[in-house]
């Protein structure tokens, strides 16, 4: 299998060097705005570097994977579709609901794959609480945590054009909440502070964020997140039912201390990043994208997924402006 990498950051990286050892993937084609970028990483594994995109889609790949600045998704996604190529993209597919519709009307009308990068639904913490939600053993789930918090914010550059921290960070809060429920959010109600340095105030964002979220079935469920986390990367989720609660994200690596005499003892080594955090999730999607390729499984995760997490995104946004409660109903292309 030839596959054709768009995007030689640091997640393109790492997607590039898992291509590079699956066993199915013969050949990867890698390019990069950059070019001196996409000839660093093609020498270090033996890939091919593409003078530009172009050359991807001519080149004679099988498929391609997308991880591009996010403001290149939707276009690629589209190019894609037009050549029938089935492809990967990381979230988002597009920072707005008109240019993720765009696309995926390329997507449906062309009839190819499009398996969105939501990896949580690939880490192994989450897969055992959506099993444990699904086979009854927490009874009648009434309550829902969830937390992302990044150790040290993004760069100052990346945040006017990120979407904001429910769109970029949150989001995935949102997609496994669905996920790992089986439920829909009926509606929202966001808050956020831009306490923090001056960079999110000039980018129009917020450095910490929180939302009470409502589940279609009357479930409630919080989500959190913040841009500083000192203490380390800090993702996790708790599930309370009437027989039973179930965290995520909780073990000897979780940056966090107790003040209990007899709590457990803080963590020696903190997460702290992503991609530390969930390489093994993202090994797994990647794995996962090979096999809906070979036509071996469907598709994990496909663009409507990623379009109804922007959606509550989306809510959130207009939540925290206007200082109300916002159904998903309210949402332009809810019904899409």
């Amino acid at each position: 299998m030839r596959i054709g990498l768009i995007g030689a950051g640091r997640i393109g990286t790492f997607h590039a060097a898992t291509l590079d050892r699956h066993r199915d993937v013969g050949s990867l084609i890698v390019t990069d705005v950059d070019r001196i970028r996409a000839h660093e990483l093609a020498d270090r594994l033996g890939a091919t570097a593409a003078p530009g995109v172009n050359e991807v889609f001519t080149w004679g790949v099988d498929a391609v994977v997308i991880t591009a600045a996010t403001a290149a998704h939707a276009e690629l996604i589209g190019r894609a579709a037009r050549s029938g190529l089935p492809v990967f993209c990381e979230k988002p597919i597009s920072v707005d609901l008109p240019g993720t519709l765009a696309a995926l009307a390329e997507v449906e009308a062309a009839g190819t794959v499009l398996q969105m990068g939501f990896q949580r639904r690939f880490d192994a913490g989450y897969t055992t609480a959506r099993e444990a939600v699904r086979s009854g053993r927490l009874g009648r789930l009434h309550t829902v945590r969830a937390t992302t918090a990044d150790q040290a914010p993004p760069p100052a550059a990346y945040l006017p054009v990120s979407g904001g921290i429910y769109r970029d960070c949150l989001v995935h809060d949102f997609d496994v909440l669905r996920w790992v429920t089986g439920r829909e959010v009926v509606d929202v109600y966001a808050a956020g502070s831009d306490a923090g340095g001056a960079m999110f105030r000039e980018a129009d964002d917020v450095d910490t964020a929180a939302v009470v979220l409502t589940l279609d079935d009357g479930t409630l469920a919080t989500a959190t997140a913040t841009r500083t986390n000192g203490a380390g990367y800090d993702v996790r989720m708790e599930l309370a039912g009437e027989l039973d609660t179930i965290a995520v994200g909780l073990d000897d690596r979780t940056p966090i201390t107790s003040t209990e005499r007899a709590g457990p003892p803080p963590a020696v080594k903190p997460w702290t990043g992503f991609l530390e955090r969930f390489a093994h999730a993202y090994e797994a999607e990647i794995a996962a994208f090979v096999e809906v390729v070979r036509g071996e499984r469907a598709n994990p995760c496909d663009g409507r997924e990623a379009l109804k997490a922007l959606r509550i995104a989306e809510a959130c946004e207009r939540s925290r402006r206007e200082r109300r409660p916002v159904r998903l109903s309210e949402i332009v292309g809810a019904r899409d």
